[in-house]
């Protein structure tokens, strides 16, 4: 190894996870030609390919499989470094690499940054957004972020903060004959159309059912919250969904809750066994005191 320049290994890394070198530029704030030669120059330097390409994306090499584990773990060991350093400086430097998910993102980490931001001006965050709560608790236990929001209970090797308990609602057409009901029976799931979130990402919502004793009369499987309310909008079926989903959304509908009221818990979570950094030690208390002050209503039509 002739040199130590951590972009090369750091522009490696966002390729593979993003799998692709384009977005890994936008991400990174490079042109892609200047990643591809980063990359290609690391390739060069050891005399090994370590991408495969295709139309579809890139990949990693076998070779490049190998050598994985030590990259990330140089790349963690430089961002450790850079976090002592900032500490020294009193917090004025420094990089945070949040896990978020979609309305976390929208309603939550905006205001939690500007609160940050403004005590701490010189920290610059880095948000990796996922769709499912498993792939941010792998980023986690990987080191690949500091802190991830999530659901909690949360899997084996992560440490949680409990944050909010988010109410579960019943989606509805404005014009449902329930729009204004005080609550909405889960068993008349199973007599109108149900939208129903992927598999994957529907965990809580299937064990309501099934603890229940309910089949919904499942019609359509979609893979995005935004789209289910579109179709609630326009009639085609109910759903079950987050209060913090439906929040400020424009589009029409009636949120309700259901007739035996159900949650899931948000929070917040590093990796077991290792002591936070400052920097992310101070984001988590940050984190916990505004949370608190946040308001969850939404406003549906």
């Amino acid at each position: 190894m002739t040199g130590m320049n951590l972009t090369k290994y750091q522009a490696l890394l966002k390729t593979v996870e993003l799998g692709s070198i384009t977005r890994a530029a936008e991400a990174m704030g490079y042109t892609q030609s200047a990643l591809s030669r980063a990359i290609a120059d690391l390739e060069r330097e050891w005399d090994l390919e370590l991408l495969t390409r295709s139309r579809s994306g890139v990949a990693l090499s076998s070779d490049g499989n190998v050598l994985l584990p030590a990259i990330r773990s140089l790349c963690n060991a430089a961002k450790m470094l850079e976090e002592q350093v900032a500490e020294l400086h009193g917090m004025t430097r420094g990089t945070l690499r949040v896990g978020t998910f979609t309305s976390v993102s929208i309603h939550w980490l905006p205001g939690i940054m500007k609160v940050f931001l403004d005590r701490y001006p010189g920290i610059h965050f880095e948000l990796v957004s996922s769709w499912e709560f498993a792939e941010i608790e792998d980023l986690i236990r990987r080191g690949e972020v500091d802190c991830g929001f999530l659901r909690v209970p949360a899997g084996e090797g992560l440490d949680t903060i409990p944050l909010r308990q988010d109410r579960l609602l019943a989606a509805l057409p404005p014009d449902h004959p329930l729009a204004h009901a005080p609550c909405y029976p889960i068993a008349r799931f199973t007599q109108e159309p149900y939208i129903r979130i992927s598999e994957e990402r529907d965990m809580e919502i299937s064990r309501i059912f099934q603890e229940e004793g309910v089949r919904p009369n499942l019609q359509y499987n979609v893979n995005d919250d935004f789209a289910i309310l579109a179709m609630v909008e326009q009639g085609l079926g109910v759903s079950i969904m987050p209060e913090l989903v439906l929040r400020d959304s424009n589009r029409r509908f009636s949120a309700i809750p259901l007739d035996h009221p159900r949650f899931r818990e948000i929070g917040l979570a590093v990796r077991s066994g290792k002591a936070p950094s400052p920097l992310t030690s101070h984001f988590l208390s940050c984190v916990q005191e505004l949370v608190t002050q946040m308001d969850p209503d939404i406003s549906p039509e």
